[in-house]
């Protein structure tokens, strides 16, 4: 089994705070193209997790490098799977348990995953590609641990995933504190924005779009 170096960790606190900015905010401030598709969508109402990566490929079909997985991750860590998309459900109620066991935090599959019920009532974040029960081998167990690929998305054990239901994002490891502090400083600057457009001032206005505007021919 591969060994794969252990993961920065990340403050529980900044994790709660990041969730508490949510996706779009960290996205618009982070100035990277860091969004995952958008068929990654959560798997019950109300979902959301942020963490460090831990990053899995799986075979079509197959599923045995999720149960390897579950040796390596920390605490904390997000599983996050390639699994080409497949229609299969590499994951239920069994892994889910597992899963917090290990203190594993959520888990992010371009894949199928069932027992949707049952997740939710674990209260276990899950975004996946599909809803799917056709069942999986256990073949090929894989790298786990190892960079993976999103369609053109890179990911390594480490980066940030911020999930909740607008989408899914990733932030390089190396971009985690200045993305953090931009997306302070964005919000910051929402509140205010918000607080004008309650005392009746127009958008066009406060985003200084009024100039953009075309007079009809």
């Amino acid at each position: 089994m591969t060994t794969v170096p252990d993961a920065r960790p990340v403050d529980p606190e900044l994790v709660i705070e990041l969730l508490g900015l949510g996706t779009a905010t960290v996205y618009e401030a982070a100035g990277l193209d860091c969004v995952l598709p958008g068929r990654l969508r959560p798997a019950w109402r109300g979902a959301a997790v942020a963490g460090p990566a831990f990053p899995v490929r799986a075979a079509p079909g197959d599923n045995l490098a999720l149960h390897a997985a579950l040796e390596l991750v920390d605490a904390r860590e997000v599983l996050v799977v390639d699994a080409g998309a497949h229609e299969y459900g590499y994951w239920g109620e069994v892994l889910t348990v597992a899963a917090q066991m290990r203190g594993v935090a959520g888990l992010i599959i371009d894949g199928g995953v069932r027992d949707v019920d049952r997740l939710e009532e674990l209260n276990f974040p899950v975004f996946s590609s599909c809803i799917a029960i056709r069942g999986t081998d256990k073949r090929w167990s894989g790298a786990p641990g190892d960079a993976i690929t999103v369609d053109a998305m890179s990911i390594s054990r480490g980066d940030l995933l911020i999930a909740d239901a607008d989408g899914v994002i990733v932030v390089p490891r190396g971009e985690l504190d200045r993305v953090v502090e931009a997306a302070r400083h964005r919000a910051r600057n929402e509140g205010a924005y918000l607080a004008r457009l309650r005392d009746g001032e127009l958008s066009l206005d406060i985003y200084g779009l009024r100039a953009l505007l075309k007079s009809p021919d």
